[in-house]
């Protein structure tokens, strides 16, 4: 039975139906042709969607020259996981970044996700409705690829997210502005031609420590429990602009420290720990020095001092007289007590 083509986008009240296909029964059998036919006839179902595919969102992801090897798989697993995604070449560093707008206008696209690498460790986000805006810029930290993580979650390429947002998503309007971005660029189209109509994982954006965390989890049909998938990032936002990648700055992080001042001061730490060291070690040696000094007239040395009776040195000129030994007439000489002994 030859394979027919399908085509997305047909009304759902259509009158189409299935195509039949016929299989050759044995030669020996002497039954009718009709009948034959009837019986071994089998037909092919319907397309399931007939929805049309309206939505035509489609996302640009792609980066400037100077990035390392973790941002290029990083943007490899983005454009996996999203299938109405485009790429493009890297972007030269001397151009500016209004001529992203014109990129996505030749590739068709209407968001745009690009990666700005500035002194080969920083990494910057933009993420953008182009032409007309809004977009925001982020400073992208602790990044983790699907390579690295080796995670246990796995699910269908080309399937439809579901996206999960933090309760504090609606309480600011800068969050619920972003919300919105994320919402139509991280969400795959309905009726994509290249999408698969399965849900089976879910993007969370969360917010912890005034930064925004993504995760991407597979969800089991089992106990409905998440996995871990990959990739994984956190973006610490820095402003939001009113245009595409400029015009009026409409919100500003004020708790945003540069990575360039941040690294001063970790520099300025390390330094005044190696001053106090050598100020440490420059007093000990003056208490060093200070030990050793002798005291060569002391104040109070002489106030113990008692006077003494000085005698009249006497000078002896003759030797002194032999002194008498005094014999013990009791004591027996060795002879005696010989004798008494034999006796």
């Amino acid at each position: 039975m030859a394979a027919s083509k399908r085509k997305r986008g047909g009304d759902g009240t259509s009158d189409k139906k299935g195509k039949k296909g016929k299989f050759v029964a044995d030669k020996g059998e002497t039954q009718p042709e009709t009948e034959q036919e009837t019986k071994n006839e089998v037909t092919v179902p319907a397309p399931v969607s007939m929805g049309k595919w309206t939505n035509k969102e489609r996302v640009l992801i792609f980066s400037s020259r100077g990035i390392n090897f973790r941002t290029r798989h990083l943007m490899q697993d983005l454009r996996t996981m999203m299938p109405h995604s485009k790429a493009d070449t890297k972007m030269d560093r001397k151009d500016k970044l209004f001529v992203v707008n014109e990129v996505c206008e030749i590739k068709n696209c209407n968001k745009c996700l690009f990666f700005e690498a500035k002194k080969k460790q920083d990494l910057y986000m933009w993420i953008s409705n182009c032409p007309h805006g809004p977009s925001a810029k982020f400073l992208v930290q602790n990044i983790h690829t699907l390579a690295e993580l080796k995670m246990t979650g796995n699910c269908l390429k080309g399937s439809r997210p579901l996206l999960s947002f933090d309760p504090k998503f609606d309480k600011e309007p800068q969050y619920a502005l972003l919300k919105e971005l994320f919402i139509q660029t991280f969400s795959t189209p309905h009726y994509h031609p290249k999408s698969q109509p399965f849900v089976d994982h879910v993007y969370t954006f969360s917010i912890a420590d005034n930064r925004i965390w993504f995760r991407n989890y597979q969800i089991i049909e089992e106990d409905a429990s998440l996995v871990e998938i990959g990739p994984r990032f956190v973006l610490n936002l820095i402003k939001i602009f009113q245009g595409s990648f400029g015009g009026p700055t409409l919100y500003e992080n004020p708790n945003f420290r540069s990575p360039n001042l941040h690294r001063r001061e970790i520099r300025l730490a390390a330094a005044a720990k190696v001053r106090e060291k050598q100020m440490v070690k420059e007093i000990q040696k003056i208490k060093r020095k200070d030990a050793k000094e002798v005291v060569d007239n002391d104040v109070t040395a002489d106030v113990f001092v008692t006077p003494d009776e000085r005698k009249p040195v006497h000078i002896q000129t003759e030797p002194p007289a032999p002194k008498v030994v005094k014999k013990n007439k009791h004591k027996a000489f060795k002879r005696e007590r010989m004798q008494r002994g034999r006796r």
